[in-house]
């Protein structure tokens, strides 16, 4: 007997309804007294960071255990609270941090060892588990319905930033199903179905590219660029911002090791990945046709290591059952199927574009924009990475700037387009 869609969905921990996002509500709290000492530093947080007190406040904390969190969503509210404050303590300062002290690094290594996530700032710890609505039964694919439980900066510029990958996440959230139903489609040779899932898909895609354009409404790209980007920047390929071993993660008792990881990204979102897979998109992760190409496909395979452990299960299974774009290119599929399976893919390709025109213009932009000394000392923090910010913008002016996850951000994502549009079928 054939699984159900919702039931793979299921199977997997994915929500039928949400998506990647939890199916509730992600918690706003954690209830258990154990946690209070944590509870009462996530609501002074952004505080503690522009007092240059946040390091102090967190030697000063208890290493507490992690026995208490019962349920999911305690064990994804844990891991959002750890993985901010262990950037805000290496980067929270007028120089970094190379240690990490236990009462970060204990807890943390265990609840990302349970949900099988690094221990750091991943794209689940600062979007997927860092939401609420802003009224019971609001529609959650627009952000202005939404807030983020935790900040860093406490600025309305950084949770926008975050909400919009929420509530694109949310919009894709049915979209899962349809590519399910599409894969399955191929399978039954119905091309009827096959049709509108694609016709979905592509107006699917289309209207996130709407909600990723929202980005300007409410998020600046100065205060993005200068103030926001180097809390989330990662501890790999660091050495010029002060941390050229990485991060010493500290669990006492002389215990502990070195460990690079690459900052949060939109890379590690499961639901773009997806649509590469499901489409057949090709990112020449084994060597295609350039050593860069090779490159590209080889950081996306890197990204989903920052993905939970079901997420990135989820999507080895749909890379074997992939065979949409194998389908359509067939000379006896009919041209409606091909046409529709390019819609999809040309859909793709306009979201990736616009994905490109906001990089420019919140990194590539503001890096070459006079005045951001006022922004980083007047507008909120000053932090280590800020520190350093004309030596990497002089270095990059040879090279593209690089993203918060370590790509070269602009060659990167115009070879993620360019392969993006290569899926494309013959239509005779």
């Amino acid at each position: 007997m054939k699984e159900r869609p919702q039931d793979i969905l299921c199977r997997f921990g994915i929500s039928a309804r949400n998506g990647f996002l939890p199916d509730e509500i992600p918690l706003r709290r954690l209830s258990h007294q154990h946690y209070a000492p944590w509870e009462s530093l996530a609501k002074n947080l952004s505080e503690l960071i522009v007092n240059n007190e946040i390091r102090a406040k967190i030697d000063a904390l208890p290493i507490l255990e992690t026995i208490y969190l019962r349920s999911e969503a305690e064990w994804q509210r844990a891991y959002s609270l750890l993985a901010f404050w262990a950037h805000a303590y290496f980067w929270g300062g007028q120089q970094p941090s190379e240690r990490l002290p236990p009462q970060i690094t204990c807890p943390l290594l265990q609840v990302s060892s349970r949900l099988g996530l690094p221990p750091t700032a991943t794209y689940s710890a600062l979007n997927l588990w860092n939401w609420e609505r802003k009224a019971p039964n609001c529609e959650i694919t627009d952000p202005e319905n939404l807030r983020s439980l935790q900040t860093a900066t406490g600025t309305r510029d950084e949770e926008w930033f975050y909400l919009i990958s929420v509530s694109v996440e949310a919009k894709g959230g049915p979209l899962i199903l349809a590519m399910l139903q599409a894969t399955q489609a191929v399978r039954d040779c119905n091309d009827r179905l096959l049709e509108s899932c694609l016709q979905t898909i592509t107006q699917g895609i289309t209207e996130l590219g709407v909600l990723l354009n929202r980005m300007r409404e409410h998020c600046d790209p100065q205060i993005f660029y200068h103030v926001i980007r180097p809390l989330l920047a990662g501890s790999k390929g660091m050495a010029s911002a002060g941390l050229p071993r990485g991060v010493f993660y500290d669990e006492g008792n002389g215990k502990g090791q070195w460990r690079e990881y690459s900052g949060g990204s939109n890379a590690q979102s499961s639901l773009i990945q997806l649509f590469d897979i499901v489409l057949g998109v090709d990112h020449h992760a084994t060597g295609g046709s350039s050593s860069k190409a090779a490159r590209t496909g080889s950081f996306i395979q890197e990204m989903r290591n920052y993905m939970p452990r079901g997420h990135r299960e989820f999507l080895a299974y749909m890379t074997k059952k992939s065979n949409i774009r194998e389908y359509a290119s067939n000379a006896s599929t009919s041209p409606t199927i091909r046409n529709a399976y390019n819609k999809a893919v040309e859909a793709l390709v306009a979201f990736r574009n616009i994905h490109i025109q906001i990089v420019a213009g919140y990194i590539i932009a503001p890096s070459r924009a006079p005045g951001a000394s006022y922004i980083v000392q007047n507008r909120t923090l000053n932090l280590a990475t800020a520190s350093t910010r004309g030596q990497e913008t002089s270095t990059n002016e040879k090279q593209q700037l690089a993203g918060t996850g370590g790509t070269m951000l602009i060659p990167f994502l115009k070879r993620t387009r360019d392969e993006t549009g290569e899926a494309a079928v013959a239509i005779s």
